[in-house]
């Protein structure tokens, strides 16, 4: 029985009942670190790639969806989400700057409901973070319509066409406020776990946007703009995490075995190393795509990455999204495997991975749920992030009881600093983590047969920055 269809909360009225002191009884013991990593997948919205499945389905329909995505997610203890809640300079979510989104319900329709907010409050109780995924620039793709009230409509003098499609002008102070308004009003309104941005600052080859800058002078726009949106984002809200998946070749000949026909430095003004020497994310996500073998080798182009800061986690994507695919026909689910190996090799005490995209997921294109399943056995928390705080949350008191078919847990906080609570057992004398609930629970029903085997329940507090508070231990 999945944990999440038996979360309950309880009364702290029952914590302090003689009736839960039962078989459960408080030891000062401290149970092992739940393991820590960063296991997501991007959903992509444009175009429908992998959420809604077509435009105009019902609010219902969408729902239900989406819940099928976090509960398979959940299932395969996965951690987050990272969901394209701007595909367009339009909007996933109720906003005062941007139209809703062509791919819900059609060009500046009313979905009926709040997708965003629906999404985190579904995640958070599943222990799923959401992680909003912006495309800064880009206005318009294809002949796809927007909404009324779209910037192409208000400020056209920032609007650029490249290709089939459109961008505001990334150079622009104009452009710049109004994406950084944007995305802080989400931060501001929404309690998201983190803010995603991804590479798309000028366009792709064979694509150019003509703004009379040389590379130089652009790359030097865009880091403004990467500085002043993380100085944003920590100031109001330290705890929220900003990642960027820059295109996985910073330039070719970086490392000195690797080829490409695009780059990302001169094409895209995107300087992922800059930002990740700098400290201007919290994480970098480049898109490692490739196999093992060949001119954009997996393994050569983490380990470059990996060495840029140490202090700063690089977490890369991964194509699962290639398994058989007409760009990799030949590409198995144990390539993917694989990846996750060198990954958590090499990243150590900050291990993690980002899947393009859900839809391989969701299908298990080639049996890559197996691949997954047989190294994500526990659940696990993603890597904290003391460069943006030290605080730990006090130790809570908590009781336990046996009810015959379940175990009710209960408890008080030690203090209000819990954004997260691990429930963690302690089985054949080794700790594994079971669920993952938000700060604000405070109680969880476990089935009996979960604890069959187990003689020690913990509960840990999580602090809003990823640090583990000391855990309430209860011995059977």
């Amino acid at each position: 029985m999945p944990i999440f269809r038996v979360l309950l909360t309880l009364s702290l009225a029952l914590l302090c009942g003689s009736q839960l002191a039962s078989a459960w009884q408080p030891t000062n013991e401290q149970p092992a670190e739940p393991t820590r990593e960063f296991r997501a997948a991007w959903v992509s919205t444009v175009f429908n790639i992998d959420w809604p499945s077509r435009t105009g389905l019902s609010a219902a329909k969408q729902r239900a969806e989406l819940l099928d995505i976090l509960n398979t997610a959940a299932r395969l203890r996965m951690n987050a989400i990272i969901l394209q809640v701007r595909p367009n300079s339009d909007a996933f979510y109720n906003s005062k700057y941007e139209p809703w989104s062509s791919w819900l319900s059609g060009a500046g329709v009313n979905p009926g409901y709040d997708p965003l907010a629906f999404a985190v409050a579904e995640a958070h109780k599943r222990g799923i973070e959401i992680h909003a995924w912006f495309n800064p620039f880009r206005a318009g793709v294809g002949s796809a319509r927007v909404g009324r009230g779209h910037i192409s409509q208000r400020k056209p003098h920032l609007i650029k066409r490249t290709g089939s499609h459109s961008m505001l002008l990334p150079s622009s102070s104009e452009s710049q406020e109004h994406v950084t308004d944007v995305i802080m009003d989400v931060v501001k309104r929404y309690d998201i776990d983190g803010v995603h941005l991804d590479d798309y600052f000028y366009p792709y080859p064979p694509h150019k946007l003509y703004d009379g800058l040389t590379p130089a002078k652009r790359r030097a726009a865009i880091d403004r703009f990467v500085q002043n949106i993380y100085s944003e984002i920590k100031s109001k809200k330290p705890w929220v995490r900003v990642g960027i998946s820059p295109f996985g070749v910073w330039q070719p000949g970086y490392p000195s075995d690797v080829k490409a026909g695009v780059n990302a430095y001169e094409h895209l003004a995107c300087d992922g190393r800059k930002w990740l020497a700098k400290g201007w994310v919290d994480y970098l996500a480049p898109q490692l795509y490739w196999r093992d073998a060949g001119d954009q080798s997996f393994s050569s182009l983490m380990r470059w990455w990996s060495a840029i800061n140490p202090r700063r986690p690089v977490w890369p994507g991964i194509a699962s999204q290639r398994i058989k695919s007409k760009e990799d026909p030949g590409r198995r689910a144990s390539e993917i495997g694989r990846q996750i190996d060198f990954s958590r090799r090499l990243a150590r005490q900050s291990p993690g991975q980002l899947f393009w995209s859900w839809s391989s997921i969701g299908k298990n294109r080639g049996g890559v749920q197996s691949q997954l399943r047989a190294r994500y056995w526990d659940w696990a928390l993603p890597p904290s992030m003391p460069w943006c705080g030290n605080s730990r949350p006090d130790r809570p008191q908590a009781a336990a009881r046996d009810k015959g078919h379940i175990v009710q847990i209960g408890w008080r906080a030690g203090d209000n600093s819990a954004r997260k609570w691990v429930i963690q057992i302690r089985q054949a004398g080794r700790w594994y983590a079971v669920c993952v609930l938000p700060g604000a629970q405070k109680g969880v029903a476990l089935p009996s047969s979960m604890l069959a085997k187990a003689d020690r329940i913990a509960v840990r507090p999580i602090s809003a920055t990823g640090n583990s508070g000391p855990a309430a231990v209860l011995a059977r």
